[in-house]
């Protein structure tokens, strides 16, 4: 199955909740959130987006990293969510769910009517 190119200023809209939800159902690392993100179907997200995102979101104390050693290759950065990102999380989804409802009323023209 193809992925649908999805336009870039969508993914970046939806990628911050994207990845601090995929980060706060277990630890993980970079490689690895952007396998799932691509298998969720939202399609390839390149390290160059989505290794700054991480560094943001450890930055702002949604996330804590550490440096693993790899058993048989190059160690890895690990990512875990924290509390703040939880709740943070717990924001986005709301109001990403609000967003989402107007915007698709207004987008397919059933904004008002009844």
């Amino acid at each position: 199955m193809e992925t649908p190119r999805w336009p870039a200023e969508w993914l970046r809209s939806a990628l911050v909740g994207a990845v601090l939800s995929l980060v706060s159902e277990g630890e993980t690392y970079g490689y690895l959130v952007a396998q799932r993100l691509a298998d969720g179907g939202m399609g390839v997200v390149k390290g160059g987006t989505l290794y700054p995102l991480l560094a943001r979101l450890e930055q702002d104390g949604d996330v804590v990293a550490t440096w693993r050693e790899g058993d048989s290759g190059p160690g890895r950065k690990y990512y875990s969510i924290t509390s703040a990102g939880r709740e943070r999380l717990e924001a986005y989804r709301a109001d990403w769910v609000a967003f989402t409802q107007v915007s698709t009323a207004i987008i397919t023209g059933t904004k008002g009517t009844s």
